[in-house]
Parts: structure tokens; C-alpha cells; sequence
């Protein structure tokens, strides 16, 4: 994936971690997204302009500058908002991990809301095939406790009943 959402380079991409990746690749599909739509909605315009017998109207130039301006517009406010939560989601002392983050198999990110993280937290235990298995690192876990707080009881019933 080709990323100019906001200028970084090779070096920048290497470091970062899986969480800033997601919210890169995340951010870029928007932008992916917000062109090809307003590319669709162009060709569309141009299509009913064409028929309309409007092949030399000012009307052509115009729309494409109305969506270009619309598009940078939506850009500029995905790239802000991007760099913002970059910035927050800097490891600490160069990512030591003092929290024990990296020996999750999940993603770890504080700023998701706890319904999100309880997704991602569900969703890697339950790939586990073996119930026995899934519950006992499941109950193992200390960084699920500390990252689901009082949804980690919830999802203990939960694998709980998948066991069975």
C-alpha cells in the first residue's frame, strides 16, 4: 500500500508500532475511498453532461473543482486527526513495554473504547480451537485484566460457555 495520507518515510514506517500501522492503513483507505468515490461521482456528471449535449459547458470543470475541493478538504481533516493519535500512541522510553504489552497476542491500544478492545480481546481468544487451552491462558492473562478492567469477567463467561 502506497502511503501519502501524511509524508513518511521508510525509516518512520519501520517504527512504528502495530497500532499506529492499523490507524496509517486505516487512514489511507479513507482517503483511497473519498477519491474513488469522488471519481464515481465525476464520471456520473460527466456522463449526464455529455448526454445533455453540455460537452463544452464550464459546468465539467466546475464539478471536478468542487469535488477536488471537497476531497482535500476531508483529507486535511483525516491527516490531522491521524497525526494526532500518532503522536499519542508513542511508546514510552522507546517501547519498552513495561506493562507487559508486546507478550499479548493482541492488539493493545488504550485510546479504543472498552466494547472495542473486548472485541479484540474476544476475537483472538476464541481463534484458539482447544477450550482447555483458550481458558487457561485466558485466566493467565494479566494484561487482559488490566486492559479489559471490569469487561475481563464478562469475557471469562463468555469463552466459558464456548467450552462447553
Amino acid at each position: 500500500m502506497v502511503f501519502d495520507i501524511i509524508d513518511v518515510t521508510e525509516e518512520q514506517l519501520k517504527e512504528y508500532t502495530a497500532v499506529q500501522m492499523k490507524m496509517l492503513r486505516t487512514a489511507q483507505q479513507k482517503k483511497d475511498e473519498l477519491k474513488y468515490k469522488a471519481d464515481r461521482e465525476m464520471q456520473m456528471f460527466t456522463s449526464i453532461a455529455l448526454t445533455s449535449g453540455m460537452k463544452n459547458s464550464t459546468l465539467l470543470a466546475d464539478k471536478r473543482a468542487e469535488l477536488d475541493a471537497a476531497v482535500a478538504y476531508q483529507c486535511a481533516i483525516i491527516a490531522d486527526n491521524l497525526i494526532y493519535n500518532l503522536s499519542l500512541n508513542v511508546p514510552p522510553d522507546g517501547g519498552d513495554g513495561d506493562d507487559g504489552d508486546e507478550s499479548a497476542g493482541y492488539i493493545v491500544d488504550y485510546s479504543l473504547s472498552y466494547n472495542e478492545r473486548y472485541i479484540i480481546v474476544r476475537d483472538y481468544y476464541l481463534a484458539i480451537a482447544d477450550p482447555d487451552e483458550r481458558m487457561a491462558l485466558y485466566a493467565a492473562d494479566e494484561v487482559a485484566k488490566k486492559y479489559l478492567a471490569s469487561y475481563y469477567s464478562t469475557l471469562y463467561n463468555v469463552l466459558a460457555t464456548y467450552s462447553r
